[in-house]
C-alpha cells in the first residue's frame, strides 16, 4: 500500500472496540473529519455523543486527503451556477467559507497544533486552455459573493510561466490528522466516547434509532449520523447520484521557503492541485495531486504517479526526491455538492453526509455545522442546498447522471459474462490478486507473500457488481459505487457493510 506523509493513524488513541450496549443522545458512525466535526459540535452543546469507527481516527479517506481548505469550488463557479443557479452558488460559497472560518476558530479555541495557516489560492489555465476561462470564473465567483477574488498576471512562483491566475484570498491548509486528533481530545473532554475497531453492520431508524456492530453490540440513540464517505445507511438513492473516482498524490522534498506557501490548481480535466506542507526547520513537502480515474476502471497507478512527477518538475524544478505517494477515493455528486441531511429513505432520526466532491475537508466541516444545527432543531439556510433527496433538473447534470448510471448498468451485466483476468490461479503472481471465472462464478483470488492462495466471491456485497484488483492499494475495489475490500476479502470501505462471501 502506498503511504502518505501524514503520520500513522494508530498514533491517535481511541477507546478500542465497543464491547457493551450503550445509550446516547447521538451516535456518530465514522471518525473522519465529517463525523468528528458533527460530534465535536454536539458534544460542545452538551449532548452525550458516542462515535464508532471501523478502524482508527482518520483511518479512512480523511487520512488520504491533501488537506486543501478552499472556497474555490473545484468544479468552478461557472459550472456550479449553471447547475444550481446563482443564489445556490452564493450559498455554496458562503458554506465553504464558513467551514474554513470554523476550522480557524476551533484550532485557536482548542489549542490544536496542526500547522494551520491562512493563505492564497491560485487557479491557472491548463496547457491549451483559453484565459477567457479565468475571466468567466472571476465574474461567477463575484456573483457568488467572493468579491475578494482577483485576476493576477501570474502566480508568485518564480520560474513558472503560469500565465494569468485567479487569486482566491483567505484559503487554508493544515495537518489533517493532527487536527482530527485535536477534535477527538475535545470530544472526550466534553464527555463523548470514541471507539475504534467497531465495524457497524446495521443502522435502524426509530425512537430511539439503533446501531449494531459486527460483534452484536448496540448503541441506542436519539439520533444517528452516518459519516462513512460512502453511506452505509442509504444503499441506493445517494449512490445513484454520485460516482467514485480515485485520485493520486505524490509528495516531494523542497528546501524550506523555496516554494511560496499557497494553494495551486489548474483547469485541466482531471485538474492538478498542489500545496506546501511544513516538515522541519530545513525543509517542506510539495504535495501534488491529480490524474484521477473512475474507481476500478484502470489499474495503472505507477504511470499516474509518474505523470504527476513530470508535471511537477516542469513547474518546480527545485523539487527533490519523492517523499511519499498515495491515492484516495473521492465521491463525485452529479451536481457538484455533497449530500448532507436526513437519510433519504425516511429512516426516523437517521442522518448522513456523503459526496465529498474532492473537497472533503470543507464539505466534512459543513456537515458538522449543518447536521448539528438540524439535530438540535435549528433552521439552516443551507439545508435545502445539501438535501440528499434533491434532484437538480439542469440538462447537463441530468446527462451526467444518466451516463454514470449507464456505466453501472454495464458493469452489473457484462462483468458477469466476460472471461476472468486469468484462466488459472497459477498465473497469479505473489502479492497480487486477479479475477478469474470458475463455471458461472467470478472469483477474487489473491496470493499472499507466503504463496498461500485466498479465494472469495468477486461479487460486491453492496449491489452485486464485480470487484477488480487495485495493485497500488492491494485491495478489491467496486467499479459501481466504490466499496472496497482487503486483499483477503474483508470490507474496508462502504457502502458495503459485509465481507466478500467465502466460497
Amino acid at each position: 500500500m502506498t503511504r502518505s506523509i501524514w503520520y500513522d493513524t494508530a498514533d491517535i488513541p481511541t477507546r478500542g472496540p465497543l464491547e457493551e450496549h450503550l445509550t446516547a443522545d447521538v451516535c456518530v458512525i465514522g471518525a473522519g473529519i465529517a463525523g468528528l466535526s458533527v460530534a465535536y459540535r454536539l458534544a460542545s452543546a452538551g449532548k452525550h455523543v458516542v462515535v464508532l469507527d471501523r478502524d482508527q481516527i482518520g483511518g479512512g479517506e480523511t487520512g488520504r486527503t491533501t488537506a486543501h481548505l478552499s472556497n474555490a469550488i473545484d468544479d468552478r463557479y461557472v459550472t456550479l451556477e449553471k447547475a444550481v443557479g446563482t443564489e445556490n452558488a452564493r450559498l455554496a460559497a458562503e458554506s465553504h467559507t464558513a467551514a474554513i472560518e470554523f476550522i480557524d476558530a476551533t484550532v485557536r479555541s482548542e489549542g490544536i497544533d496542526c500547522d494551520f495557516a491562512r493563505l492564497d489560492g491560485y487557479l491557472v489555465c491548463a496547457e491549451g486552455d483559453s484565459p477567457d476561462l479565468l475571466t468567466k470564473e472571476l465574474e461567477a465567483a463575484h456573483r457568488a459573493g467572493l468579491r475578494g477574488v482577483t485576476l493576477e498576471p501570474s502566480t508568485p512562483v518564480r520560474g513558472w510561466d503560469s500565465g494569468p491566475a485567479l487569486r482566491f484570498p483567505a484559503q487554508g491548509r493544515f495537518h489533517i490528522l493532527k487536527y482530527v486528533a485535536g477534535l477527538a481530545r475535545a470530544i472526550e473532554q466534553a464527555g463523548g466516547s470514541i471507539y475504534g475497531g467497531s465495524r457497524v453492520e446495521k443502522v435502524e431508524g426509530g425512537s430511539p434509532a439503533k446501531v449494531t456492530t459486527e460483534n452484536t453490540c448496540t448503541v441506542a440513540a436519539g439520533d444517528v449520523v452516518v459519516c462513512t464517505n460512502g453511506a452505509i445507511s442509504d444503499m441506493v438513492v445517494t449512490h445513484m447520484k454520485q460516482a467514485p473516482y480515485r485520485s493520486f498524490v505524490v509528495a516531494f522534498g523542497v528546501p524550506k521557503g523555496s516554494v511560496p506557501d499557497a494553494l495551486y490548481w489548474d483547469t485541466a480535466d482531471p485538474y492538478h492541485y498542489a500545496r506546501i506542507q511544513p516538515l522541519d526547520d530545513a525543509s517542506d513537502a510539495l504535495i501534488v495531486g491529480g490524474e484521477d480515474h473512475k474507481t476500478a476502471h484502470e489499474d495503472d497507478a505507477g504511470d499516474r504517479f509518474q505523470c504527476l512527477e513530470e508535471w511537477t518538475r516542469q513547474r518546480w524544478p527545485i523539487a527533490g526526491e519523492r517523499l511519499a505517494q498515495w491515492s484516495g477515493q473521492v465521491l463525485e455528486p452529479y451536481d457538484y455538492l455533497a449530500f448532507i441531511g436526513k437519510n433519504p429513505d425516511g429512516a426516523e432520526h437517521v442522518w448522513l453526509a456523503t459526496g465529498d466532491s474532492g473537497m472533503g475537508m470543507t464539505h466534512g466541516t459543513i456537515a458538522g455545522l449543518l447536521l448539528a444545527d438540524l439535530i438540535v432543531g435549528a433552521e439552516s439556510r443551507w439545508a435545502k442546498l445539501y438535501d440528499p433527496k434533491r434532484l437538480t433538473l439542469h440538462h447537463t447534470e441530468l446527462a451526467t447522471l444518466a451516463k454514470e448510471n449507464a456505466d453501472v448498468a454495464v458493469h452489473v451485466t457484462l462483468d458477469y459474462v466476460t472471461p476472468g483476468q486469468v484462466s488459472d490461479v497459477s498465473a497469479i503472481p505473489t502479492g497480487e490478486g486477479r479475477v478469474l471465472r470458475r463455471g458461472v462464478h467470478k472469483i477474487a483470488a489473491y496470493r499472499d507473500e507466503s504463496g498461500k492462495l485466498h479465494e472469495r466471491s468477486a461479487v460486491c456485497t453492496h449491489l452485486k457488481c464485480i470487484v477488480d484488483w487495485n495493485t497500488a492499494e492491494r485491495s478489491w475495489d467496486c467499479p459501481c459505487h466504490g466499496s472496497r475490500f482487503s486483499a483477503t476479502g474483508t470490507v474496508i470501505a462502504g457502502p458495503a457493510t459485509a465481507d466478500l462471501e467465502e466460497l
